[in-house]
C-alpha cells in the first residue's frame, strides 16, 4: 500500500493535548521533576519545543540546523516567551504533518535519515510519551486520544524476537498485558505507570 493511499496518522489531538497542559503550569512548577530522568519540567518544555521545530521542518523536508541537531547532546534552555511560542510550534508541527508528501520519500530528524513515514510516527509518538510526562510532573489529567496512542505502541513496541531488551527509549518497565494500552507505551519507554513526583 502507499503511503498516499493509507489513512495517515493525524498529530492534532496529541498536539492539542500537550497544549492544554501548558496553561496549567505555574512557574515555581518549572523545577519539577518529570519522569524524563534527566529533564525537569523547565529541560522537558524546551525539549518539547526543540522536537517541534525539527519534525516540523522534517515535514517540510526543510534541512538545516533544527534537523541536523542531535537533541542528546546539550540540555535544552527553554527560551523566555515560551507561553506564546510553544503553542505555536505545536500546532505547526501538526500542521504540518497533515500534507501527504510529508510521510513520503526520505527525511531528517536530530541528524538521523529515515523515512517520512516512520518519521511521523516517531513524533506524534514524542508527544504521545512527552506529554505524559508533563502531565504526570504537574499533576494533571492527559488524554491524547486512542488512535495516537495507537500509533505510539506501534513505534515502540518490540519488534519480535531478538529485538534490543534496551526498548527506544531505555529499559522497559513491566506492565501486566491487560493494562490500559497508554500504560504499556510508556512501560516501553522506560517509565512507571504509578509514577508521580517523589516517587
Amino acid at each position: 500500500m502507499h503511503t498516499s493511499d493509507a489513512i495517515l496518522p493525524d498529530l492534532s489531538p496529541a498536539a492539542l493535548a500537550v497544549t492544554q497542559l501548558l496553561v496549567s503550569i505555574r512557574d515555581e512548577q518549572l523545577d519539577n521533576p518529570t519522569p524524563c530522568p534527566k529533564y525537569g519540567v523547565r529541560e522537558l518544555l524546551a525539549h518539547v519545543d526543540g522536537l517541534s521545530l525539527a519534525f516540523r521542518d522534517a515535514a517540510h523536508k526543510d534541512f538545516g540546523p533544527t534537523t541536523d541537531a542531535d537533541p542528546a547532546a546539550t540540555l535544552p534552555v527553554l527560551g523566555a516567551d515560551w507561553r506564546s511560542t510553544l503553542p505555536v510550534h505545536l500546532a505547526d508541527l501538526a500542521v504540518a504533518w497533515q500534507r501527504p508528501e510529508a510521510w513520503q520519500g526520505m527525511t531528517r530528524a536530530g541528524g538521523v535519515e529515515l523515512p517520512g513515514a516512520l518519521a511521523g510516527r516517531v513524533a506524534l509518538n514524542e508527544l504521545v510519551v512527552h506529554g505524559w510526562d508533563l502531565a504526570r510532573a504537574i499533576g494533571q489529567h492527559y488524554d491524547p486520544g486512542d488512535a495516537s496512542v495507537a500509533v505510539s505502541y506501534d513505534v515502540v513496541r518490540p519488534a519480535g524476537e531478538g529485538a534490543s531488551p534496551d526498548g527506544l527509549f531505555g529499559p522497559p518497565v513491566a506492565v501486566p498485558d491487560d493494562a490500559p494500552l497508554l500504560d504499556r507505551v510508556v512501560g516501553l519507554c522506560g517509565r512507571r505507570p504509578d509514577w508521580r513526583p517523589g516517587s
